[in-house]
């Protein structure tokens, strides 16, 4: 096989320096004088036929035979070396060493070096055999001179137009030619010889300067050319190195690092055009949350816990790979999917169930109790951001429920959701306009005299009603309006107590509740003081009653309680005895008074369990100095239990209902 048209490796054009530049170089002068030979081989031969019949008619038949097979065998020599692959070529790995005449293969150890000189050493060879020209002439003096110093002159003129890569090709070939030519005008004498002679030195010298300024010249262009092509290389290589940074760029932009998934962008632009394409066909989309993942990341550190998410991602993609379906991280331990129901074999409740049955083994990392909650919407023509809230209000749903489970989106969390969305909507106006006011609820002693009372949120919402007082605070955390909701709590209770005043009734305290996450993510204690400060009301006309879950929670909230407690705002636990440490929510300083949680008080008559818990808790405040309150009284029985367990204060339906401050005040 030819090795002619091998080009030279592309080097970028940083690494191109002066040794690789040579040797590239020389790899294109290598390659041109095997073209120019390979060229002038079969011109040389038609010559070589020509001066063959010019002998046999000046009767040197003989000699011109030897000299056609001496002419020949250079040829066939320069044909064959020319043909010969190299070190470095397409036939043979750059850098492979064989040992010479391996297989008889000695010429793949060759270098292009070697191959110029070869070329340089059969180039003198065969310009000796073309000096040989003299002895078919009788050294030039025959009749036939004429045609033989054409020939000779024509074929060492063409040698170096051929020739112009390697300059010493050329000059090796033509120098003994006409150097003989020469030499034997001057020998044989007389003036016109001479001055024939001496034009021949000329033409030689003249030769001699074209092939080394040819050479020169295609040296230049060679070196151009490489650059040029070092430049395009790197510019290639820059290109697909850019656009494989440009797909790496919208790989992270579009997946979730750590499972590889779709992230939320990814995933809402996917399903949408999925959607979009879908024809009419129904599709379901399944946000699923981890039950019992934040367990295992604090037990067992985020590093686990980025194995487990991992590993479900991965249990993901490879059991819902025969659905195509589309799959996403959504954030935190929740995933989402959404696939064509009609190019499922199984039907969405089956793929549900499957997802809680299975998903618990889906990681072996885990060391805990792995559960997963699924929300479920399956309809057609919808919107993805509508099948993701959708969906997202079933799971809600499912989580309210305990958690493992699934839940479809149906009609009726189709009006929670809406009830929702316009609390969320309308909760602005309804700070703005007065619209979400306070009712109160007293507290009464045992022997049924006022004790205090408790400010309750009411809305009653132009289009849903009445809203209940957590669909308020979870609007008002969803829209960013926990600090001004609990400010306009604050300062209405602070109006409040200045009615009491008025009434004669300002020794009574005022209740308010604070949700966890307002006590948690806002500066309460801040807010409290200086709403109190501004509407000149003393701190201990406050008592603000926060959950089990918040009193725990004493990196966040102790030293706000504190600070509340030592400015003389009473803290009161709610909601007692369903906490997950109703005991330890005792153990601070701060806790002035516990609230019976009404599941306790309700037929507490018919149940001694309850009357026995709520004794115990009894007994227990007694001993630490901390009032009790017991609410949802909602019957005579309930309160005559109360009354023999000696319970000091009740609040509920039976003793005075929710009402507007200047609704209950005339009525005491």
């Amino acid at each position: 096989m030819s090795s002619l048209s091998v080009p030279a490796p592309a080097v970028p054009a940083e690494h191109l320096d002066a040794a690789v530049l040579r040797r590239m170089v020389r790899h294109d002068q290598m390659v041109a004088v095997r073209h120019s030979v390979l060229a002038a081989i079969p011109i040389n031969a038609v010559l070589t036929v020509a001066a063959l019949l010019m002998a046999y008619s000046g009767g040197e038949l003989a000699m011109g035979v030897v000299w056609v097979l001496l002419s020949a065998t250079v040829n066939v020599t320069r044909a064959v070396i020319c043909r010969l692959p190299y070190r470095g070529s397409e036939q043979e790995p750059s850098g492979e060493q064989r040992p010479p005449l391996l297989s008889g293969r000695w010429w793949r150890t060759r270098s292009v070096e070697w191959h110029l000189r070869a070329a340089t050493l059969l180039g003198l060879c065969s310009g000796l055999v073309w000096a040989l020209v003299a002895l078919l002439c009788a050294g030039y003096t025959s009749p036939q001179t004429i045609f033989y110093l054409t020939v000779v002159c024509g074929i060492t003129a063409g040698s170096v137009t051929y020739g112009i890569a390697y300059a010493r090709v050329p000059i090796f070939f033509i120098t003994p030619a006409l150097l003989s030519v020469a030499g034997c005008l001057l020998a044989a004498g007389g003036f016109d010889r001479q001055m024939l002679a001496l034009m021949v030195f000329v033409y030689l010298a003249a030769l001699i300067r074209s092939a080394k300024q040819s050479e020169a010249a295609f040296k230049r262009g060679s070196r151009l050319k490489n650059e040029a092509t070092a430049l395009a290389d790197r510019l290639r290589q820059a290109h697909e190195a850019s656009q494989t940074a440009a797909r790496e760029l919208e790989f992270r932009a579009m997946h979730d690092p750590l499972t590889r998934l779709f992230n939320r962008d990814g995933f809402a632009d996917t399903a949408g055009r999925r959607l979009a394409a879908a024809g009419g066909h129904e599709h379901c989309l399944l946000m699923l949350d981890l039950d019992g993942f934040k367990a295992i990341n604090d037990v067992f550190g985020h590093g686990v816990g980025d194995r487990v998410l991992q590993d479900v991602g991965i249990w993901l993609s490879r059991e819902l790979q025969c659905m195509d379906a589309v799959v996403g991280r959504w954030g935190g331990d929740e995933f989402v999917v959404l696939y064509d129901v009609a190019g499922s074999a199984q039907a969405p409740e089956d793929v549900a169930r499957l997802l809680t049955q299975r998903i618990p083994q889906a990681s072996v990392m885990q060391g805990g109790q792995l559960g997963v909650s699924v929300g479920l919407c399956v309809g057609q023509g919808l919107d993805v951001m509508d099948m993701l809230s959708f969906a997202d209000e079933a799971l809600y749903s499912a989580k309210r429920a305990g958690g493992d489970s699934f839940r479809f989106f149906d009609h009726g969390l189709q009006q929670a959701l809406m009830v929702r969305r316009d609390v969320e909507r309308d909760l602005g106006t309804g700070l703005e306009t007065g619209a979400i006011v306070l009712w109160f609820q007293p507290i009464f002693t045992a022997a049924g005299e006022l004790h205090s009372f408790e400010a309750l949120l009411r809305w009653l919402h132009p289009r849903h009603g009445w809203v209940s007082p957590e669909q308020v605070v979870h609007a008002a955390a969803a829209t960013g309006r926990a600090r001004r909701l609990l400010s306009h709590v604050l300062t209405q209770a602070c109006q409040a107590m200045h009615r009491l005043d008025a009434a004669g009734l300002g020794h009574l305290p005022m209740a308010v509740n604070v949700s966890p996450r307002e006590m948690a993510h806002l500066d309460v204690d801040d807010l409290v003081l200086d709403t109190l400060e501004r509407h000149g009301v003393p701190p201990r006309r406050l008592q603000l009653e926060i959950t089990e879950e918040v009193a725990l929670n004493a990196e966040n909230t102790q030293g706000k309680l504190a600070r509340l407690a030592a400015a003389g705002v009473a803290i009161s636990i709610d909601d007692f005895g369903v906490g997950y440490s109703s005991l330890a929510s005792l153990r601070g300083d701060h806790v002035r008074q516990v609230k019976i949680d009404r599941s306790f008080i309700s037929g507490l008559d018919a149940s001694r369990d309850n009357r026995l818990l709520v004794n115990t808790i009894l007994q227990m405040a007694r001993s630490l100095g901390i009032d009790v309150v017991a609410e949802g009284v909602e019957r005579i029985e309930e309160l005559m239990a109360l009354r023999a367990l000696q319970c000091p204060l009740m609040q509920g339906y039976h003793l005075c209902r929710p009402a507007p401050l200047d609704e209950i005040i005339p009525r005491r």
